[in-house]
């Protein structure tokens, strides 16, 4: 039980098409569009992942839905750090532990 509020260590494939994240001991746990919807006006995230690929051609002026990554290379380093934090606080949420995960 004790050991359970320690943090679990996470692998992630940042992947052009789709991120996937590893937990050890229970293999892939999320496998989402490497994609962000982003409103231009207020450069707030409105989606990230399968809500926001959903928004890809159909997203209002202002909405402008990215693919952070291009040819396995990080083009846009602030929306991947946004989508990663998101990627990651989903996956690592639904435990209650002490420390932040391991990656």
């Amino acid at each position: 039980m004790f050991w359970k509020f320690f943090s679990s260590d996470l692998a992630i494939d940042l992947g052009t098409a789709n991120t996937l994240i590893f937990v050890e001991g229970k293999g892939i746990v999320l496998r989402e569009p490497s994609v962000v919807a982003i409103n231009t006006q207020t450069n707030e995230v409105q989606a990230v992942g399968s809500d926001a690929k959903e928004m890809l051609g159909r997203a209002p002026g202002n909405i402008e839905a990215i693919r952070p990554m291009k040819d396995g290379v990080i083009a846009h380093f602030e929306v991947t750090e946004k989508m990663l934090r998101h990627f990651i606080r989903k996956v690592h949420n639904n435990r209650k532990t002490l420390v932040r995960p391991r990656v």
